[in-house]
């Protein structure tokens, strides 16, 4: 084993701190990665905090990494030292289930070993994640950055960017059809850049027309302000896809009224109840309300390359490890355009 530093909280309400960690020796098929940048999510915060159910202590979250390859397991063939490479929000599967076997790792039937706070098959205990110098990893959970892209700005890719991709893909969006996304943060904003490079009208769906300049620079068509009557009634029935990265319980109603006849609103931020859905809005028109989540390894080396052919790249606010609480407290209050990203040779 190897021991490095990593950042993590050693309860639910103490902030996150230096401590040490230990990494596996390479096994067969391992990579090993020194980290270079690691992408910030609200889900490390909520994991960190206990908000969805209680965590196991010392949490060191992070599963936005990329990092350089420096060293493989006897077995590896996809990757090489000196490669620059990715790891999501996955470190391990079952591989056997239906799911696996379709690539569909995230949905795993017996339980993805998620990048942190999953249970460690090799050492016991749970995972711990980029929040650290270097980490090992299966080569396949492992993912190749194409190289035209600036590597500091990739990481929340492995997250935000396959969180989006992953309902265009599967509900076919294409060029010519009208999007919504629904919310405009770090989700969100990467949903209108995917979209927008499929060929999709997009339609930034929101709350506050402050955001309509950053919506269209982003890629957005138009800017629909849900909370004007007469501007929701004009695209009423009218959607052929909604993406929703509200990260909060709401009222979904008024966004069931802007879908077409047998098309689909998939909730991607939300990880908590809704309010009640009237069912005649659905009948009515045969309408889809769905959930999707990350997408498997093959989903997301799929949506790298497509930002590498298009050049997409998160909007990102580069930071320091040292500076790591103080930016949780910032996307607490959503007070980031768009992902904060951890320079991690800071933490050399």
């Amino acid at each position: 084993m190897e021991t490095v530093k990593a950042y993590g909280a050693s309860s639910a309400t103490s902030d996150l701190e230096m401590m040490h960690i230990d990494r596996r020796d390479l096994t067969g098929n391992d990579v090993q990665i020194d980290i270079l940048y690691c992408g910030v999510c609200h889900s490390d915060i909520h994991t960190a905090r206990s908000e969805w159910g209680p965590a196991s202590y010392p949490v060191v979250p992070g599963h936005e990494i990329v990092g350089k390859v420096i060293a493989t397991g006897p077995g590896v063939t996809a990757f090489k030292e000196g490669d620059l490479v990715g790891v999501g929000c996955m470190v391990d599967s079952c591989r056997e289930c239906s799911a696996c076997r379709e690539g569909l790792e995230q949905y795993c039937e017996n339980g993805a070993v998620m990048t942190y706070g999953g249970k460690d098959k090799h050492l016991g205990g749970h995972t711990f994640g980029g929040y650290s110098q270097n980490i090992v990893v299966d080569e396949a959970f492992v993912v190749r950055v194409p190289e035209n892209l600036d590597i500091a700005r990739v990481a929340p890719l492995l997250c935000a960017g396959i969180t989006t991709w992953s309902p265009l893909r599967h509900w076919n969006v294409k060029k010519g059809d009208k999007v919504g996304v629904i919310g405009l943060g770090g989700l969100g904003h990467m949903g209108i850049k995917l979209a927008h490079a499929l060929g999709a009208y997009v339609v930034m769906i929101t709350r506050s027309m402050d955001k309509a300049e950053d919506a269209k620079a982003l890629g957005a068509d138009e800017v629909l302000l849900s909370t004007d009557e007469k501007a929701m009634q004009k695209h009423a029935n009218s959607f052929d896809f909604l993406m929703n990265t509200i990260p909060v319980g709401h009222d979904l109603n008024p966004y069931i009224s802007l879908m077409k006849r047998d098309t689909t609103m998939a909730i991607v931020g939300a990880i908590e109840p809704l309010k009640s859905v009237h069912g005649g809005m659905l009948v009515s028109k045969r309408k889809n309300i769905a959930g999707s989540m990350i997408g498997g390894i093959e989903e997301t080396q799929e949506m790298l390359d497509f930002c590498g052919e298009h050049n997409i790249l998160p909007d990102v606010e580069m930071i320091d490890m040292q500076n790591i609480n103080e930016a949780w407290e910032r996307v607490v209050r959503a007070d980031v355009k768009y992902r904060f990203v951890i320079d991690m040779k800071s933490l050399q």
